[in-house]
């Protein structure tokens, strides 16, 4: 049971884990006991190596022995811990809410540890005894009010004492008073005499009565009693444990004080100008969040995201900032008077928000409509499902519209563009770092309306299209076309004439992992500025669609994003990083640096992508201490941040409008003049908009089945173009063509011309007939 076996496998009962563990080199006499132990994590991970010392009845534990100088991992208190074995290798220590599951590497090591840990649990009790009992450690306002309590106590016990004499008193004289008065009644005595000695008797009776009535309630207060002494003296047990575990954590502090100090002792005014940490990425600062804990399983979790550059962000006062030379290899330095706002494209972008002045700019010249009929409240019937798909081919299982929201996945696709305001000022911008800023929160700002969105959209037909035009209310106009199906594909373009143009070709690839669903967009993002020629790439983080079997759904977004400049070879690289139960981080966080082609950064990137993203100008740029993993920690001094994007608030009754923006109501407005293949005119996506799920299933069916059709003429054609020697194209988009990228040299659907102008002269002669 003791051999080594993978890391991966592995419950905290004791199966899994192990491996080579150094013997400790301390007898278990000693005061201090070290060695190496296995000690679980999680799930993913199992069990994992890590340090132990045992000292002064306290087990604290390190990722490696160097760690001892600056960072505890955990510390656990013995003189109120339970020590269990369950195996011959495994040892479960459990203290309050805190238990750690440890493996030994074989029975001999694991009872070493358990007389060790024995021992200093005996030795710590004694300690805590001793210190209580003993006042002379204590100050004499301690003294005098430990006396008063010993001395209110003993005259409490005493005066319980003698009221328990007097109660059995009571009972005896009662009951010989009542035997006397009996003897008396069966006298024969005068009839006058006996009615009296009769009422003696009764007030006697009374008295008895009485009598037991203040005995029962005596005993009721004297169990009150030591009930309540009983709590007492568990709360003072626990003051006591928590004065212990403050000190540890104070201790442990400033342990993790004197690293920070460390690290960022090569950035001059560092401590006077700073405010405060604004921001850490993983790695950094971990251990300064609070108490020791056990941090270590939690952060563990994630380690693909473990490449991504670790920094500190400090808030500098511009005021007071002076600009002064470092001596330190890497540093670099910023002017603060470059973050003058007033003159600057940053100070609209604060007033980016959801407001007023902001609605009244924003305010179309077309009015369009503010909600759709409220989503029925239909229950879904599996079995209903299951029993149409008895027999059928996989290909051939009609999903129903209760999994879906009425809006394809053009539409969404166009939807990305609800924050467009933010490329129109990254036009203003003259530096192509500042443009930076506003394309990195444009990118992440897609993202936001997917919180609450786990429906999924239709799938487009082949060949079906979508436009957007708001060429007169917003200065730009956006087609998308489903030019694959399989593997499905869209291709999309925008033109604005506020000075950029976007186009973009995405594949969406799909895990299922049992619990929750991987959604992984493959292709590039291309975005160009008319005046200064800049060309920005990017690509998409995997979406990740939870509770797919159990519970309720909800979607997260993680990865890494990097956009290039490809003129002037800028970079900006976001992190998305993965909710997690036990992190600490605020949810849905997204950091990330700006930085020019020579490797210097200049903005710091902070934010959530359902909520806001800010920016913050780099001042003053230097490396720090060198992690125990290697890794080299960067501190950046910055100026105070500039809110770039905030998420407008959703419209009232959004909860039962599919949570739609207000942009998404009017995605699926209908509108004239639209092409025949538009999103708008597909009836199943229609019939599911005006509630009528029923009818739209069957309508969903008999368009998949035409488009089966039609494949299957494709695929025939194709088969006797083969057998005549001749070349089949197979489909051709109608308004797209595949190009090689002049940038990143990939294959790519790009806009050919034509739709505006089919549109103008409404000439559709070239649209199948899908619908």
């Amino acid at each position: 049971a003791c051999q080594e076996l993978p890391a991966m496998s592995g419950e905290p009962g004791g199966r899994g884990g192990g491996g080579p563990a150094g013997g400790p080199p301390a007898a278990p006499g000693s005061d201090t006991y070290k060695g190496w132990l296995f000690k679980w994590t999680n799930y993913l991970k199992g069990y994992q190596r890590r340090w132990f010392v045992l000292s002064n009845g306290l087990l604290s534990y390190y990722r490696t022995q160097a760690e001892m100088a600056h960072t505890c991992r955990g510390t656990i208190n013995l003189s109120t811990a339970h020590i269990d074995t369950e195996d011959s290798c495994n040892i479960v220590l459990s203290n309050g809410g805190r238990t750690y599951h440890l493996k030994a590497n074989s029975e001999v090591e694991r009872q070493r540890w358990v007389t060790a840990l024995e021992l200093a649990k005996a030795k710590a009790i004694r300690m805590r005894n001793n210190q209580s009992d003993d006042s002379g450690d204590e100050e004499p306002a301690s003294q005098s009010d430990k006396s008063e309590l010993h001395g209110t106590l003993k005259t409490l016990s005493s005066k319980l004492e003698d009221l328990s004499t007097c109660n059995d008193l009571i009972a005896k004289h009662g009951a010989a008073l009542q035997r006397s008065l009996s003897e008396l009644e069966n006298l024969k005595l005068p009839a006058e005499s006996g009615e009296k000695i009769k009422a003696v008797n009764e007030r006697a009776t009374l008295f008895r009565i009485t009598s037991n009535a203040m005995i029962n309630a005596c005993r009721d207060f004297l169990d009150l009693a030591e009930t309540h002494s009983r709590k007492w003296q568990r709360a003072l047990q626990y003051e006591r444990e928590q004065r212990i575990r403050l000190e540890e954590t104070i201790e442990q502090l400033a342990k993790q004080h004197n690293s920070l100090e460390r690290a960022c002792r090569g950035a001059p005014g560092l401590s006077s100008g700073s405010t405060g940490i604004t921001s850490t990425a993983k790695g950094s600062v971990q251990s300064a969040k609070g108490e020791a804990s056990d941090e270590d399983e939690e952060t563990e979790y994630f380690d693909a995201m473990e490449d991504a550059p670790a920094f500190i962000t400090v808030t500098a006062d511009p005021k007071h900032h002076r600009r002064s030379g470092s001596n330190l290899s890497g540093a670099s330095e910023g002017h603060p008077e470059d973050w003058n706002l007033e003159d600057s494209v940053f100070e609209s972008s604060n007033q980016s928000s959801y407001n007023e002045s902001t609605c009244k700019d924003l305010l179309p010249k077309k009015r369009r409509r503010t909600r759709i009929p409220d989503k029925p409240n239909y229950s879904l019937n599996l079995w209903s499902i299951m029993k149409n798909c008895i027999g059928k081919e996989l290909s051939k299982i009609p999903m129903p519209v209760n999994f879906n929201e009425p809006l394809s996945m053009l539409q969404r696709l166009t939807e990305d563009l609800e924050y467009h305001e933010l490329l129109d000022k990254a036009v203003k911008c003259e530096s192509s770092t500042e443009q930076m800023c506003f394309v990195a929160a444009f990118s992440v700002s897609s993202y936001s309306t997917t919180v609450h969105r786990t429906a999924k959209p239709f799938n487009p037909l082949l060949g079906e299209t979508y436009e957007l035009d708001r060429l007169e209310e917003f200065g730009f106009r956006s087609l998308c076309e489903q030019v694959s199906h399989h593997p499905p594909a869209a291709a999309h373009h925008v033109y604005s004439k506020r000075g950029w143009t976007l186009w973009q070709e995405i594949t969406i690839a799909s895990k299922f992992r049992g619990k929750y669903l991987s959604i992984m967009p493959l292709g590039t993002i291309h975005l160009e500025f008319h005046s200064s020629g800049n060309h920005y790439v990017w690509r998409k983080v995997t979406s990740t669609v939870h509770n797919i079997i159990v519970g309720k759904l909800w979607i997260d977004q993680s990865g890494e994003i990097e956009i290039v400049n490809h003129k002037s070879k800028d970079k900006c690289q976001l992190k998305f990083t993965p909710y997690s139960y036990f992190s600490r981080d605020v949810p849905r966080k997204v950091t990330g640096v700006v930085s020019d082609a020579d490797g210097k950064a200049h903005y710091v990137m902070s934010g959530t992508w359902d909520e806001k993203m800010e920016c913050s100008k780099i001042v003053q740029s230097s490396h720090g201490s060198t992690s125990t993993e290697g890794k080299q920690k960067t501190v950046y001094q910055t100026l105070s941040p500039k809110v770039l994007w905030k998420k407008y608030p959703l419209p009232e009754n959004a909860e039962n409008m599919y949570f739609f923006s207000d942009l998404a109501l009017t995605l699926n407005e209908p509108e004239e003049r639209v092409a025949p293949t538009d999103s708008r005119l597909r009836p199943d996506q229609r019939l599911m908009e005006s509630g009528r799920w029923d009818e739209a299933n069957v309508e969903k069916q008999r368009l998949e089945e035409k488009q089966r059709a039609v494949r299957r003429r494709r695929e025939a054609e194709a088969v006797e173009a083969l057998e005549e020697g001749k070349d089949y194209e197979g489909y051709i988009p109608l308004w797209f063509e595949r190009k090689v990228d002049a940038v990143t040299g990939e294959l790519i659907c790009v806009y050919k011309g034509g739709y505006w102008e089919a549109k103008d002269k409404q000439d559709w002669s070239v649209c199948p007939d899908i619908f």
